[in-house]
């Protein structure tokens, strides 16, 4: 199994990755636990002295006035983390919640936190053990860090709460830990609030939704090429002498990728014969723009993810000339500006796509196309309301990329005034790239359907090899009509596993 060590520099997006969704294990290295001791050493200190520390020494948000004696510390550090763990809603996925952890730790080993060696190791021994906390989908406002998700996990290191075991069932956290051989922490100073002050659910949420859109961004450039073919349209317009002269580079690498796919097509540069056009569409001649926006916008927000990374998130925080400082670095607006607008750049690849998707549905515009790609259209419907289905989920998502970031609700008696909203804006993206990879197999499944329809004419070799793939993962060819949802199933499938971009690049060679 795949080992991630945490150090006191960050981490990487692989690393996100590899232990969300790869169960990956996790060390502390030697130089993390001595930063972390170090740290510690001096909150400690301050601990022991009789002016007040906000975090250390004091009540929390609002009600940092009150000094905090040293016999009531314990129960102070308990008391913000039981008190904190107020999520409600559906429970949240696994992965999102294992992210949510690693990140948090990865800050902890930063040696910015004042946590002690022993709470970490436990937090990666939680990890390593397969044990998930239950968080609930609503109690983060994205500022003072994700707050109630990240006090759901703090709760499972104490032994409290509920947890999802690595057999997927859930049971008291407690029972678990005792299963794994764990023992509950308890919790000293400052480390109920170093717990649950950072951007580690908003951001474990951007690094996977980068890693799936890196991946819809080329199998929709595949998609975009299959539907220009199908529609025997010009692949004139992705020279790259035209893609030169407006040097935006996720244009440029779109465009190079449909060029690939097209390579050695029939199909292509009929549009001067029974239907003479001039241009094809701007569904299908723009297609580089607009997914190029998209890649640079995904590009952007990879830059924010990787600083990110690269920080220690919390309040206060402990310099390494021994002060310990407040600050407002918890703030998401950095994480959720960009998880925003990617909702508006994957609406606006979806939307693309539909449009793509109708042409080739339509016999007045499909060149020579049946309707609806039907067998025989008025006793057959074909793909009509697969185009139905895509739709939905186009203006779903044209929704979901209004922006959360605009939005904030004073908190904690106005104490906490502005807050960033992040994490909303991170579940919605998650929903939005769900729908993304949908509104992508569908036109898969109506361009691969419509090319096969083109009698006479041999398609590219790229584009014969997507065909061959998706049909060997059970997405049926035309036909008479059937129960079209085990076809659409199989289709979003293959897309989201990568089938697209694997089976294009046996014969292009990797995809920019």
């Amino acid at each position: 199994m795949h080992t991630v060590v945490l150090g006191t520099s960050g981490t990487t997006t692989a690393d996100v990755i590899a232990v969300a969704r790869g169960n990956a294990r996790i060390e502390i290295s030697g130089e993390a636990l001595s930063a972390l001791a170090a740290a510690r050493a001096i909150v400690d200190a301050l601990a022991a002295k009789p002016e007040p520390v906000y975090g250390v020494s004091t009540g929390f948000g609002a009600l940092a006035s009150r000094h905090i004696s040293p016999e009531l510390r314990a129960q102070l550090q308990r008391n913000i983390v039981r008190s904190h763990a107020a999520g409600m809603g559906p429970h949240v996925e696994r992965e999102v919640v294992r992210a949510l952890m690693f990140l948090r730790l990865k800050t902890v080993c930063s040696g910015h936190t004042g946590v002690r060696p022993e709470v970490a190791q436990t937090m990666a021994d939680v990890l390593n053990a397969g044990i998930t906390p239950v968080v609930h989908e609503y109690g983060s406002l994205g500022c003072s860090g994700d707050l109630a998700p990240l006090s759901h996990c703090a709760l499972t290191l104490m032994g409290e709460g509920d947890a999802e075991g690595p057999d997927g069932v859930v049971k008291p956290a407690g029972e678990l830990l005792a299963a794994a051989g764990i023992t509950p922490v308890e919790l000293r100073e400052k480390e109920g609030l170093a717990l649950l002050n950072g951007t580690d659910g908003m951001l474990g949420m951007l690094v996977m939704a980068i890693d799936d859109l890196e991946m819809l961004y080329k199998s929709a450039d595949v998609t975009a090429a299959l539907s220009l073919e199908a529609l025997l349209g010009t692949d004139k317009v992705l020279a790259p002498e035209l893609h030169a002269i407006r040097p935006h580079p996720g244009q440029g690498a779109a465009a190079a990728n449909m060029l690939k796919v097209l390579e050695g097509s029939e199909l292509t540069g009929h549009h001067q014969d029974d239907a003479p056009r001039v241009q094809d569409a701007y569904s299908v001649r723009c297609a580089p723009q607009v997914a190029g926006a998209g890649r640079d916008t995904l590009a952007y927000a990879r830059v924010v993810a990787e600083r990110e990374l690269a920080s220690a998130v919390d309040n206060p925080v402990v310099l390494a000339d021994g002060r310990v400082e407040s600050n407002g670095n918890f703030h998401g607006a950095p994480v959720a500006y960009v998880l925003d607008f990617l909702a508006i750049a994957a609406a606006d690849l979806g939307s693309i796509a539909e449009r793509r998707t109708d042409r080739l549905l339509d016999k007045n515009r499909s060149h020579g196309l049946p309707a609806f790609l039907a067998d025989d259209a008025g006793v057959d419907s074909g793909l009509m309301i697969a185009q139905y289905t895509q739709a939905a989920l186009v203006s779903e998502m044209k929704r979901l990329a209004v922006p959360a970031s605009v939005d904030s609700i004073p908190s904690s008696a106005m104490q906490e005034d502005h807050v960033s909203m992040g994490w909303s804006a991170a579940r919605k993206l998650r929903t939005s790239v769900g729908n993304l990879a949908r509104i992508v197999a569908v036109e898969l499944y109506a361009s691969t359907r419509a090319i096969e329809l083109r009698e006479g004419l041999t398609a590219a070799p790229a584009s014969r090899a997507v065909i061959e793939a998706v049909r060997k993962a059970g997405v049926e060819g035309p036909g008479p009509d059937r129960f079209l949802a085990p076809d659409l199933a199989a289709a979003d499938a293959f897309v989201r596993g990568g089938g697209v971009v694997a089976a294009v690049e046996t014969v292009t060679g990797a995809l920019a």
